[in-house]
């Protein structure tokens, strides 16, 4: 005998009411995820050089040594790698001793650390303070430094790490003052 019963399982028009649903879901949440993809791109780069800076101000009382942090060009064709003399740091960036104090690395001071290049970020400082030098005693002499950090959004959405004299480093995010390069 046949049973009269249907069997369990979703008829076309619930299958399309779930699949609408869905759909509106996902395109209300699909900027939201963009946003915060973006800003984590973000915070992630500025905490970056934050760490690296950190290192390199305890690295210098430490090792009572002036250790500098500034932005990389591409090694040369003997593989060594040098400051760059551009104040754009999207390229990576490097931490190293410095021996003889002239804020360029030789081939026999150490490099403590390589961070890599951030792709879709602009990151830049002052042509003057392009590579941030930290003495013994923990101080950052010159004058006082900041690191921009912006993206595609413009400056309204970027961040800034700002180098005090004494050595202090403070982080601000949520939007900065358009400059060059950060529109």
């Amino acid at each position: 005998m046949f049973s009269t019963h249907s069997k369990p399982g979703f008829t076309a028009l619930e299958l399309l009411v779930t699949m609408t649903v869905a759909a509106i879901l996902l395109a209300t949440a699909a900027p939201s995820f963009k946003s915060y993809t973006w800003n984590l791109r973000l915070k992630t780069a500025i905490e970056s050089l934050r760490t690296d800076l950190n290192l390199a101000r305890n690295r210098a009382i430490s090792m009572n040594a002036t250790t500098v942090v500034c932005p990389v060009l591409d090694p040369t064709a003997s593989g060594e790698l040098t400051c760059a003399s551009l104040s754009e740091w999207q390229q990576g960036w490097m931490v190293f001793a410095d021996t003889n104090e002239d804020r360029q690395r030789q081939p026999l001071e150490p490099i403590l650390k390589k961070s890599g290049g951030i792709e879709l970020l602009n990151i830049s400082s002052s042509l003057s303070r392009n590579a941030l030098r930290f003495y013994p005693n923990g101080t950052a002499p010159g004058s006082n430094a900041s690191v921009v950090f912006c993206d595609r959004r413009g400056a309204g959405f970027g961040g800034k790490i700002s180098l005090s004299n004494s050595g202090r480093i403070a982080v601000q995010t949520g939007g900065v003052p358009p400059r060059s390069g950060c529109l």
